[in-house]
């Protein structure tokens, strides 16, 4: 049919249904009618045209609906929302997008809740982060007060380092640290992969022996405990000697150190506690009767072990102030090596065991059984316990094993 015609047509109907529907009002009370035109199988609904009262009779509505409970505010709507169109849903739908939406980011800090902001970009990863920066000005004030670049860095496992002239380092120094981290990363595992490596010795001769039962090291010193009795201090670039520390009259089988001191034990039966910066005796440990095979501490508890097959338990309030909280019996042999987390201690001894006990309680809590020679060296994380037969060392990552043994 012809547009012109079409148009015509609907005309003429609607001015003939509008006749007689005026003799029909003559007749019958007064109602409000709605005309629906028919074009294929679209219907849609004609509007009336804006009255003079519609200002009048909205603002009377208005003005009811504000005196409504917060309940009856929303059925109303959902009933009003029900008699709509599909065209009226979807200009409701793009009005109410935007006002649901919310930046949290930005309106926690303003109730006072930085730390909660700080907390959610805080499980970003370097990518998501570099883009959360960009979002706006106070996206890029939470992440920079919250220091979250260095926490990124320290979540891989990585201590930043500060640079001498900075005494606390803005977020910006480790934003741009963290390039250099993932390069060095990337070096490392390629190192490992392909086996390159620069093998440098230190001498540790001495007049009486030349053996080293134990080390530990960082960035700057490697700390060795010697058959010698004797803990000797060495720079980790020069492999020079800067301190040697004697006191012990036996072998120093095991030691750990962190930032204030360091933990020795000594086949002389005897725990010593030394200052790291001047090598001062801080502290001697007398319990176990025969060497002191291992030990570990941490968090103000320290676990030692002994020939003697017991495992002593320690309170550590201060270096000078160890007091003997508890004494772990059970092994058969000569307990090797002690382990522990804050749910349990995990002792490995030359009796074939592996025994599991309650850090909290020191109670006993089980027996792990299934070796054929005694055990001599253990590491346990995440609940995971690694060893084998005459390995004398072990150390374990989440991706590589490393092992020493005497089949070289």
């Amino acid at each position: 049919m012809d547009p012109e015609m079409e148009d015509k047509t609907l005309e003429l109907m609607n001015t003939s249904g509008m006749e007689s529907q005026n003799l029909v009002d003559d007749l019958s009370p007064k109602k409000n009618t709605v005309l629906k035109i028919s074009n294929g199988p679209v219907t849609g609904s004609r509007k009336r045209p804006s009255e003079g009262n519609y200002e009048k009779e909205k603002e009377h509505c208005i003005a009811l609906f504000d005196q409504w409970s917060e309940a009856d505010q929303v059925e109303f709507v959902e009933h009003l929302i029900s008699r709509m169109c599909h065209y009226q849903h979807g200009h409701i739908n793009s009005y109410l997008k935007p006002m649901l939406q919310r930046d949290f980011i930005t309106a926690l800090p303003a109730q006072g809740l930085d730390h909660i902001a700080e907390n959610i970009l805080s499980f970003l990863d370097a990518r998501s982060l570099c883009s959360a920066e960009l979002v706006c000005k106070e996206w890029q004030r939470v992440i920079s007060e919250g220091m979250l670049w260095k926490k990124l860095i320290e979540r891989m496992g990585e201590v930043p380092v500060q640079e001498p002239h900075h005494r606390s380092p803005p977020n910006s120094y480790y934003h741009s640290l963290y390039p250099k981290i993932i390069q060095d990363i990337e070096t490392i595992e390629a190192n490992w992969r392909c086996g390159r490596h620069n093998l440098q010795r230190i001498q540790c001769r001495s007049e009486n022996s030349k053996g080293v039962y134990c080390l530990q090291y960082d960035d700057d010193k490697i700390i060795s405990g010697l058959r010698d009795n004797s803990i000797k201090i060495w720079d980790k670039q020069s492999l020079e000697c800067l301190k040697i520390l004697t006191g012990h009259t036996g072998s120093v089988l095991c030691l750990q150190y962190d930032e204030r001191v360091i933990v020795t034990g000594s086949s002389d039966s005897t725990v010593r506690v030394w200052e790291v910066t001047s090598g001062e005796v801080l502290n001697t440990l007398i319990h176990h009767n025969e060497a002191v095979l291992h030990l570990r501490f941490a968090n103000g508890l320290m676990v030692t072990c002994s020939k003697d097959r017991s495992i002593a338990v320690w309170d550590m309030a201060s270096p000078t102030d160890i007091s003997l909280r508890r004494v772990l019996v059970g092994h058969r042999a000569a307990v090797n090596v002690v382990d522990f987390d804050d749910k349990y201690i995990v002792s490995a001894s030359g009796d074939r065991t592996i025994k599991v006990w309650s850090t909290s309680t020191c109670e006993f809590v089980r027996t792990l059984n299934g070796h054929k020679r005694g055990i001599a060296c253990l590491q346990y994380r995440d609940r995971l316990v690694g060893h084998e037969e005459l390995v004398r060392c072990i150390r374990f990552d989440n991706k590589r094993i490393v092992s020493g043994a005497y089949d070289g």
